[in-house]
């Protein structure tokens, strides 16, 4: 299929982080875009303050007479979306073009310089971090990312088609689709196992990705990883890596080994370990493509960091609220890690929503240690998105098992007067699902108590 040919394009889903970078990219390249999703959000009317139609009733009556023309119209898709959706039964059903959102990546990189990010964590902010590294670096790039960044307030960079740069999502072996130049593994962790059964098979995908590089293309992997590749890694030996690594107001000051140079005195401004890893293998990449070391570096300094990715919406002396989007275990402890690293001897209260049924049940021991590592934890009820409950696996069964003595479980409704009776001075929420829209009334009552 030749995308240019295609005159308009009809998404599904299309409120969702990737779907919507999509529908940006289709719109910037002059096609005729609208799309369904389920729920009216920020997102969704950012997109129709473009101009593009968003429908939110799954109903082929909806759907403009336009999006019926079987010759003009591309129809794409999200796994989120259920097999019984009227609107993408109809098209599947009438014979159109219906691809996967993965599979519209696979089509758009083609053609390009494609870097591809992968890995169970870390991917959107290192994604970001590269992104913005080479647009400040005037690459002709077009980058698709899984959260909103705070430098272009988009989750598209479009400065060129000539390099595309992508998150290869390991949900549902999407990221196969991708036969990318570079590509990075940051991290195999256990994930997904609602999709792939064990740990073994996710690893067993992650090798089949690493094998979809094209010929001459290059493969970097954090170090400790089991595949062959240019390594990174923080104080150690790889191929990159960081030393010397301090803290001046906040902003880490560390250098970069090279194969072939020391970069002295680089400055990134995201706290955690976790997060100089991102930057490390972001910086890596950007300098096997070619890009000049003191544009990166100064590209690096300016880096604002992804919406909902350890964002600070209070930030006082006396009082601290950070919101991230972790929601596995390992995201967790390093959110942890950062935040103990950022506020040594203060009191830190972490409110968590568990996101999938099935997570929490393959994971809850591993949440559970993460957890208790906090002085207090509110827990809300776990979020369902895709998924139909299983029985016993509730927020209580997961709170039983958290070793602090300061836990709760706690309603949203009730979340605000919770919080006052806490005399923590660092607040967190954490969560992939709508933990996300409390953010804004927690920010709100306590800007004004701070």
């Amino acid at each position: 299929m030749n995308l240019k040919d295609i005159h308009s394009v009809y998404l599904i889903g299309i409120g969702g982080i990737g779907m919507s970078a999509l529908a940006h990219y289709f719109h910037a390249n002059k096609k005729h875009v609208a799309g369904y999703d389920k729920t009216q959000t920020e997102i969704t009317d950012g997109l129709v303050d473009l101009g593009i139609e968003v429908n939110f009733t799954d109903s082929i009556d909806n759907v403009n007479p336009e999006f019926k023309n079987i010759e003009r119209t591309l129809v794409v898709y999200t796994p989120a979306i259920p097999k019984n959706h009227s609107q993408l039964s109809y098209f599947k059903e009438n014979g159109f073009n219906v691809l996967k959102r993965s599979q519209i990546l696979g089509l758009i990189t083609e053609n390009t310089f494609c870097l591809a990010v992968a890995g169970t964590h870390g991917k959107t902010t290192t994604t970001s971090i590269l992104g913005h590294l080479m647009y400040e670096c005037k690459v002709p790039l077009t980058a698709f990312l899984g959260g909103i960044s705070e430098n272009y307030s988009s989750n598209l960079i479009l400065n060129g088609t000539d390099v595309s740069v992508v998150e290869a999502d390991e949900f549902d072996r999407s990221f196969l689709t991708l036969s990318p130049d570079f590509a990075c593994i940051t991290s195999m962790d256990a994930d997904h196992l609602d999709i792939y059964g064990d740990a073994s098979e996710l690893k067993k995908t992650f090798e089949d990705f690493s094998k979809k590089i094209k010929p001459n293309g290059k493969l970097f992997v954090k170090n400790g990883l089991p595949l062959k590749g240019i390594t990174y890694g923080i104080e150690d030996d790889s191929d990159y890596s960081i030393h010397n690594i301090k803290i001046e107001n906040g902003t880490y000051v560390f250098d970069v080994k090279t194969p072939n140079a020391v970069l002295e005195n680089l400055k990134f401004n995201l706290p955690g370990r976790h997060n100089l890893s991102n930057a490390l293998i972001a910086l890596a990449m950007a300098v096997e493509y070619g890009c000049p070391h003191q544009q990166l570096a100064n590209a690096l300094a300016s880096y604002k960091g992804v919406k909902r990715r350890f964002t600070y919406h209070i930030k006082t002396d006396d009082f601290v609220f950070i919101d991230d989007y972790a929601h596995h275990p390992e995201e967790i402890k390093a959110v942890h890690q950062a935040v103990r690293e950022m506020y040594p001897n203060k009191k830190v209260l972490a409110i968590f929503q568990p996101h999938l049924y099935s997570r929490t049940k393959d994971f809850v021991d591993d949440f559970a240690i993460s957890l208790s590592q906090f002085d207090e934890l509110m827990l809300l009820d776990i979020y369902p998105a895709r998924e139909m409950p299983i029985e016993g696996v509730t927020s209580k069964w997961l709170l039983d098992k958290i070793n602090i003595k300061n836990k709760q479980l706690v309603n949203k409704t009730d979340l605000l007067t919770k919080i006052h009776e806490s005399n923590a001075q660092v607040i967190l929420t954490i969560g992939a699902g709508d933990i996300g829209k409390e953010v804004k009334h927690i920010k709100k009552e306590f800007s004004i108590a701070s």
